[in-house]
Formats: C-alpha cells, sequence, structure tokens
C-alpha cells in the first residue's frame, strides 16, 4: 500500500546542515558523529519571551521537517546540531514518523 506523504519535496526550500550524533561517545568524551549533511527542509522557527524575577529571557525554538529518512542508518535521532541562516543550533529532539507498516513518513527535528 502506498501512503501519503506527510512533508512534500516541493515544500522542502531551506537549505539546511545536519549533523547527528551516535550513542556514546568518544575517547576523548567527545560526540561521535553518525550523520553529516546538506539538505533541503520546510524549516519553521519562533521565538517566546519568558519572564524571570531577575530578567526577560527569549527562548528560540524551530522545528525542521524534512522528506522520509535522512538517517536509516539510525534507529532513533537522540542529538546533534544544525546549521541554517549562518546560525548553528542544537537538536534536542528527532522523531521519525513512521507509517502503519514500519516505513518512514517523514522525519522531524526539534531545534533550540
Amino acid at each position: 500500500m502506498v501512503y501519503p506523504q506527510l512533508v512534500r519535496k516541493k515544500e522542502c526550500k531551506t537549505d539546511i546542515h545536519v549533523v547527528l550524533y551516535a550513542e556514546g561517545t568518544t575517547e576523548d568524551g567527545e560526540p561521535i558523529i553518525a550523520f553529516e549533511d546538506d539538505l533541503k527542509c520546510n524549516y519553521q522557527d519562533k521565538a517566546k519571551r519568558v519572564l524571570t524575577a531577575e530578567k526577560v529571557l527569549i527562548q528560540l525554538t524551530a522545528k525542521a521537517y524534512f522528506v522520509g529518512d535522512i538517517a536509516p542508518n539510525l534507529t532513533v535521532i537522540s542529538g546533534g546540531n544544525i546549521t541554517v541562516f549562518g546560525e548553528t543550533r542544537q537538536i534536542y529532539q528527532g522523531t521519525k514518523a513512521r507509517n502503519p507498516d514500519g516505513s518512514v513518513n517523514y522525519t522531524e527535528l526539534e531545534i533550540m
């Protein structure tokens, strides 16, 4: 059965450089790079002001949507970073949205 693509290729126009880390670290304590590539995505960002007792803190969050599975060699996406619009940000969550047959429909990265 063919499932509809929830993220379409024609909507992915933003250039993004993605670095995904594998579980664990090297002997030097650095993360292990499992995937690195320049891709196109549908990028949505937002800013939110959080008022604290001392000051105003602005939190930047974003989501990047990709067609299919961008890293089939990784079962889960646990961390990494992206570079978009000249800014490097950290990935704090990754999701591989699956179809009922187990194939990956789209990949979503949540960024802060």
